[in-house]
């Protein structure tokens, strides 16, 4: 009682800028975790992408094999 003043009236004013820092830190770090997961993610689509590229190059050869076996065998002998 010294001081005067009661402890009351300053400690929320503390508790509260300790508060909004930890939040603050908090969703740093939940945002860092979410670009993570993004870059996690864009990683998997791009393979996947490659494999579907790759199949739908491989469904068009064997179409042309198909069509140009079709036309050898029509052809003179």
């Amino acid at each position: 009682m010294s001081e005067g003043g009661s402890r009351y009236l300053k400690e929320p004013f503390e508790y509260h800028e300790q508060r909004f820092e930890t939040t603050e830190r908090i969703m740093a770090l939940q945002f860092a975790q979410v670009e993570k997961r993004l870059e996690r993610i864009e990683a998997m689509i791009i393979g996947l992408e490659k494999r579907l590229w790759m199949t739908v190059y491989g469904v068009v050869a064997v179409i042309l094999t198909q069509a140009v076996q079709g036309v050898l065998e029509y052809g003179p002998k």
